[in-house]
């Protein structure tokens, strides 16, 4: 009798845009408004049957699909041994096989990295929390072999000469990029966050539930996330990125820290139990607390948000840490500041929604006071740059931003999330002609002020990246290939 063949999970998670609320969100006194994006980081995954192994000169060219059987020298090890490997082919030698190794007093599932290269923190982290509470709600080790391939949409990262050829030749949703991946610049739309929420809920769903479950565990799955990318990371974040890749665009107040730091290390005694603790919501010491307004949040009719790549990027943790330790030694000053923020910020986000709820209303194409709110909400952040030393709108996003907003069609721009010299925010009237515009200032700019940290923007591009108000979901495996 011939056997069944594999079966095959896939599924993405979006990328997103903190439009209100930087910095802020770190508090659980404020709030921030996220929106997700529809560019998307998309996991497949696949059952490996045991047969022909091929070595690594035979693995093939980026781009080129595994075939459902072991490959790799680390398959040649044990044969009784699982592994999963791991591809991300639109960029060159991303490919990482693993061990599973089974930690002994409920210390769960850690893996090993069998192959040479850089290791990736976020995919193991994420291999070793959703390995562990599978193992653990199955109660099963038994995983079999696993191929795992990444595919992200091509705006989460700048172009490269490769990528530009490659998009004339090759038209498709994803392209090859042509360079490792330490050196591909991200444009800023959450990857990370993005790539464990999809990749732990991709694992969970393949092993343990039937696709149409997806909807009833977001709950679970975006908990596992949680505590996945902030022990990649190293560090309690906001969370607002992993709440936007599972709920989509929403009105976010962040969980407490105390959740996760009671998780401990993978590997460590009883980690298993304290991470299905923390998953299923069950730990009367550590209850969830995060705040996910508005689900599906959408802009008003007629009304679109773009975003622009500056070619510059920031380092986002360091930010963060002087703009806390400046509020730590200014409280009183820094909590005016930040109240100001909020009650803006609350304003501009009822606007959006009473316009969107509204589309009939006479105030309907009216976004006059979505622009005021932004321009004040810019002021704020000016100030909050000056006071704390940090490039949140630096000088030569404030003339960028300046000049864009002169264009007839656009409603008001940000630099988002933790700001610096990341890709900006637009919220634009839906118009092609806008779009025209954008395009021709961006064709020749040229930055005429000495910034004030020191940056400097390179190329400014107008990403293909729109608004999209889904969160985690179910993917049809016909767009992929020639890549799976």
């Amino acid at each position: 009798m011939s056997a069944l063949p594999p079966a095959v999970t896939a599924l993405s998670a979006p990328g997103k845009v903190l439009l209100t609320g930087g910095y802020l969100v770190l508090d659980r006194n404020y709030t921030g408004t996220v929106f997700a994006l529809d560019a998307r980081i998309h996991i497949v995954v696949q059952q490996l049957r045991r047969g022909h192994r091929r070595g690594p000169s035979e693995s093939g060219k980026s781009g080129e699909g595994v075939t459902g059987t072991i490959e790799g020298s680390a398959a040649d090890d044990k044969d009784s041994e699982d592994i999963v490997v791991v591809r991300s082919p639109q960029f060159i030698d991303a490919l990482w096989e693993y061990g599973i190794k089974r930690c002994e007093n409920g210390g769960g599932i850690k893996v090993v990295q069998r192959n040479d290269g850089r290791h990736n923190p976020f995919v193991e982290t994420s291999l070793n929390y959703a390995l562990t509470y599978i193992s653990y709600v199955a109660d099963s080790k038994d995983f079999g072999s696993l191929s795992i391939t990444i595919l992200a949409d091509n705006d989460y990262y700048s172009e490269t000469a490769f990528s530009k050829a490659s998009e004339l030749q090759y038209a498709g949703r994803f392209v090859n990029f042509g360079v490792p991946l330490h050196e591909a610049h991200k444009t800023g739309l959450g990857s990370s966050a993005a790539l464990v929420t999809s990749l732990v809920s991709a694992l969970v769903i393949h092993r343990t539930m039937q696709p149409d479950d997806l909807g009833a565990a977001r709950d679970k799955l975006h908990n596992l996330a949680q505590a996945a990318h902030c022990a990649a990371q190293g560090k309690v974040g906001s969370g607002f990125d992993v709440a936007a890749a599972i709920y989509g665009s929403c009105l976010y107040r962040r969980f407490s820290p105390s959740i996760l730091e009671s998780v401990g290390d993978a590997g460590t005694p009883g980690f298993e139990e304290r991470l299905f603790a923390i998953v299923e919501d069950v730990n009367p010491q550590h209850p969830w607390d995060t705040e996910c307004l508005d689900f599906g949040m959408q802009l008003p009719r007629g009304m679109q948000m773009v975003l622009c790549d500056v070619e510059c990027g920031s380092q986002t943790p360091s930010m963060v840490k002087k703009v806390l330790e400046w509020r730590k030694q200014n409280q009183q000053e820094a909590d005016l500041l930040w109240a100001a923020l909020q009650s803006n910020n609350e304003r501009l986000c009822l606007e959006l929604k009473q316009l969107a709820q509204n589309p009939n209303h006479e105030r309907a194409n009216d976004y006059s006071d979505v622009r005021s709110l932004i321009q004040r909400s810019r002021n704020h952040i000016r100030s909050m740059t000056r006071k704390t030393g940090v490039p949140i709108e630096p000088k030569v996003q404030t003339e960028l931003l300046d000049a864009i907003s002169e264009i007839e069609g656009v409603v008001g721009g940000v630099v988002p999330g933790a700001g610096g010299y990341d890709a900006i925010t637009l919220l634009i009237r839906d118009d092609a002609e806008v779009i025209h515009q954008l395009n021709d200032l961006f064709e020749t700019w040229e930055s005429k002020v000495e910034d004030d940290f020191g940056g400097k923007i390179g190329q400014v591009r107008l990403l293909g990246v729109r608004h999209g108000s889904a969160g985690v979901r179910n993917e049809s495996l016909d767009q992929y290939s020639g890549w799976v």
